[in-house]
């Protein structure tokens, strides 16, 4: 990481990135441990900072063992926060200085900068939480704050003598102005603040003299605070994250594969004859790439909530194991890991639609077909480039097994139609 040189020479500063983590939310219960994109809240922000090279140490601060966990997970150190400064009153900036002092005595050394980070801003880059820090870490700034440009013209309706009637916050109502003719208004994300460590120690407030404001992109702007919000981020998580090299799963990352049925194997169409027999339509690409995962001796399962003879029968050709006819898709995931002695988070589960939110919530690699409901799209951590039922599962398989897929033995006898 790079150490900013003092204004003035000396030696390099340190620049400590502190995300506030609470275990309890109102608007979304355990709001920091909820996925986007297949990635904890918290570990989105703690990836983010430690991909700041301004940044020189990330701590995270909670009363939650599970926000900690993940923490630690992702790459950050912990500080555990009081009860005195964890409730609903608490300040962000209480959280932050608990946390410099912590880290200070626990580091034996002095902190130059601080950043307040906020993981409820799910696609903060890691870029913009560098500018804040540099800002200040330079000695252009005492603070910076991450804001977006807004052109909106901002309403109030707080006038007691006249209930109900709106007056304009930056605008005169009698009055329309182009855009072009207006200031510049600039929204405060709430994503990213740094400050002199001197200065914040002196005013606790994490804004005091000379202020920077970091322009962000607006697109990115998004804040979590109900469950509207979070429903949003997953939607736009596909649009927004970006896949950097090695962000695909490889067999080094997983030691089993579960499948989804309907819709992640199939077109997730039904058709139906005179009797009330049902069939469906599969991709012999995906027959071929289990094929591959079983050679490599990858354990797979498929996994669904249809009771239905045409999952058995397909598991049948396939030569797997199927759990079918399951109201709780997660605990039985959950059981079948224990007793297979994996643990979920080396697990790939593929589903589609929001009856496998919950599995895709329980393992480390949760991945969506192209097609798949915005929601699960959102919260997976991969998605493939072809729908369920057109070779989605052939194109995991190449993710996992590479150049390999069609070379490794086959340990069974073949049958025909694989």
């Amino acid at each position: 990481m790079t150490h900013w040189p003092a204004e003035r020479g000396g030696p390099p500063r340190r620049v400590l990135a502190v995300i506030p983590a609470r275990g309890g939310s109102k608007g979304v219960p355990a709001k920091n441990l909820a996925p986007v994109g297949g990635v904890p809240l918290v570990a989105r922000a703690v990836r983010a900072c430690l991909a700041a090279p301004a940044v020189t140490d990330v701590v995270v601060s909670t009363d939650d063992a599970a926000v900690a966990a993940a923490a630690r997970a992702a790459g950050a150190e912990v500080v555990t926060r009081p009860a005195a400064i964890a409730g609903d009153t608490a300040t962000s900036e209480a959280a932050v200085l608990h946390a410099l002092d912590a880290f200070e005595e626990r580091a034996g050394a002095a902190v130059d900068v601080v950043l307040l980070v906020q993981c409820t801003s799910p696609f903060l880059l890691a870029e913009d939480i560098g500018r804040v820090a540099e800002a200040v870490a330079r000695g252009v700034a005492d603070t910076a704050v991450t804001v977006a440009p807004f052109h909106g013209f901002v309403w109030r309706d707080d006038d007691p003598a006249e209930p109900g009637t709106g007056h304009g916050v930056n605008h005169d109502k009698a009055v329309r102005p182009r855009r072009q003719d207006r200031p510049q208004d600039l929204l405060e994300t709430g994503a990213a603040y740094a400050m002199d460590v001197t200065g914040f120690r002196a005013h606790e407030h994490r804004f005091f003299g000379r202020t920077e404001l970091v322009r962000t992109d607006p697109a990115r702007v998004l804040e979590i605070d109900d469950p509207h919000d979070l429903a949003r981020a997953r939607a736009l998580a596909p649009l927004l994250d970006t896949a950097p090299a090695g962000a695909l799963p490889t067999l080094a990352d997983v030691d089993a594969v579960v499948l989804d049925f309907d819709g992640t194997q199939t077109d997730d169409r039904v058709l139906i004859d005179t009797d009330g027999r049902e069939f469906v339509s599969v991709h012999r690409g995906d027959g071929l790439g289990i094929a591959a995962l079983r050679r490599a001796g990858l354990p797979t399962l498929i996994l669904s909530t249809e009771q239905n003879p045409v999952v058995a029968a397909r598991a049948r050709k396939l030569r797997l194991p199927v759990l079918h006819g399951i109201d709780r898709k997660d605990v039985a995931l959950k059981q079948w890991c224990e007793e297979q002695g994996i643990a979920p988070d080396r697990v790939l589960y593929a589903g589609n639609d929001v009856n496998d939110l919950p599995c895709l919530a329980l393992v480390g690699w949760p991945v969506a077909v192209a097609d798949a409901h915005d929601a699960v799209r959102g919260a997976a951590r991969a998605v493939t480039t072809v729908p369920g039922g057109h070779g989605a599962i052939r194109e995991i398989a190449g993710w996992l097994l590479g150049p390999s897929l069609d070379t490794l033995p086959d340990p069974l006898p073949t049958s025909p139609g694989k």
